[in-house]
């Protein structure tokens, strides 16, 4: 095996690092040693660009502080969301692929024809923004870009030590200090007869229950005040960030819709808990998408519908909620809305629903919207920036027609 290391401009970079994205309210460090320690494979070093992180091993040539060859490509093509390249590395051919802004590709190879076979089955999927390959490998809509031209853009990225003993060592302290005073007890002539001498102060386990039992009264009177606060709480004092809901969704489905060589791609969905994606045999086997899986998307549960029809879920991170709601009445956000879609020509399935919420008194007013639209997530949902109470309740793509279907409903007055 090849080290995976390129060395341009007399600069040394790491390549075939597995990558994935970061996700919200996870730090970098935390979120690469859960990786490390939840993965076959050994990682002991990570690097953080934008909301990803990749991990690698010193065994693959890359020391710390070691820049990323695949971050600085993406750092000068930073105006493509996708793209697909091949290109020289000296006597090498180093392959990089970015779908949706995450990179799931990142290896050198030593033949030509190991780089080809992976970009051909690659290059199959649909909107890639961009293709790069050899010019001698006359691949169409491909053309041809060097490392040395991407290479030394700015960025500042490096690779950092996954310092696994680092978070042990308080435990090893507070260890340490308790076998310490443990012998110091044990061995202590004055403490080892304190047994026998101590007498209870009944004064002081008197004042002692009392506490307990005053401490005790508070936590039921404050369970009792956030019982109340519970039940006066409306669906709409917990809704995400619309825009940050998106991007979660459009990154969600990103992570499990990564290419498996011998599986086809067929459905992705956001729901409000979680994002799963289906999966349809071609050439390939069940042993290799587990194999190849794992490695992609370490942590997703992975459901057999049949021999040929695969389905993987994965949880999603929780988002802050503050509370939205709009002020028009239902039947001027129902307008509203329709005129939006009208505006951009957008076919939109508008409803109005009225419920009666669980105290029996107040009515709940919410707009449903369904529209199919070529859209990404992050873009769509402009079209509801002059709404409060918008929640996306799911998003759903379809790889046959390269098509988003959005369901989103509006809280109102």
């Amino acid at each position: 095996m090849i080290k995976q290391v390129i060395n341009i401009h007399h600069r040394k970079l790491a390549t075939g690092l597995f990558w994935q994205p970061l996700g919200v309210g996870n730090t970098a460090q935390n979120y690469a040693k859960q990786l490390a320690k939840n993965n076959d494979k050994k990682y002991t070093l990570f690097i953080e660009y934008k909301a990803m992180i990749g991990l690698t091993d010193t065994r693959e040539g890359a020391r710390v502080g070691m820049p990323s060859a695949a971050v600085e490509i993406v750092h000068s093509l930073a105006d493509l969301v996708s793209f697909l390249g091949v290109f020289h590395a000296d006597k090498y051919y180093y392959l990089v692929a970015v779908r949706n802004g995450v990179i799931i590709r990142d290896m050198l190879f030593e033949t030509a024809d190991s780089a080809r076979q992976l970009y051909t089955q690659l290059a199959e999927l649909p909107d890639w923004g961009a293709l790069f390959a050899p010019a001698a490998w006359g691949m169409p809509k491909s053309q041809e870009k060097f490392l040395s031209d991407l290479i030394g853009k700015g960025t500042t990225a490096k690779l950092h030590q996954i310092n696994v003993f680092k978070s042990m060592l308080p435990a090893l302290f507070f260890t340490a200090v308790f076998v310490v005073f443990g012998v110091f007890v044990l061995t202590n002539p004055i403490n080892r007869d304190a047994g026998k001498k101590f007498k209870i102060d009944t004064e002081l386990a008197k004042e002692y229950k009392q506490k307990i039992e005053q401490k005790k009264q508070e936590l039921l009177n404050r369970a009792s005040v956030q019982t109340v606060k519970q039940v006066e709480e409306y669906p709409y004092d917990n809704l995400p960030n619309v825009m940050q809901r998106a991007e979660l969704c459009y990154k969600a489905i990103a992570f499990v819709m990564q290419p498996l060589a011998g599986w086809n791609q067929t459905f992705a969905k956001c729901d409000a808990d979680f994002v799963s994606a289906t999966f349809s045999r071609d050439f390939g086997t069940l042993n290799d998408f587990y194999e190849f899986g794992a490695e992609l998307m370490p942590g997703a549960v992975v459901q057999e519908i049949s021999e040929d029809e695969i389905i993987v879920r994965v949880k999603l991170p929780e988002l802050e909620t503050y509370s939205s709601l709009d002020e028009r009445d239902q039947a001027t956000v129902m307008r509203d809305i329709a005129t939006v879609f009208q505006q951009t020509n957008i076919k939109a399935d508008i409803q109005g629903v009225k419920d009666r919420l669980m105290n029996g008194e107040d009515n709940l007013y919410v707009t449903e919207v369904g529209v199919a639209s070529k859209l990404i997530p992050t873009e769509f949902m402009q079209a509801f920036n002059g709404f409060g109470g918008v929640y996306m309740t799911s998003v759903s793509w379809r790889a046959n027609t390269r098509t988003w279907n959005y369901e989103v409903i509006i809280y109102s007055k």
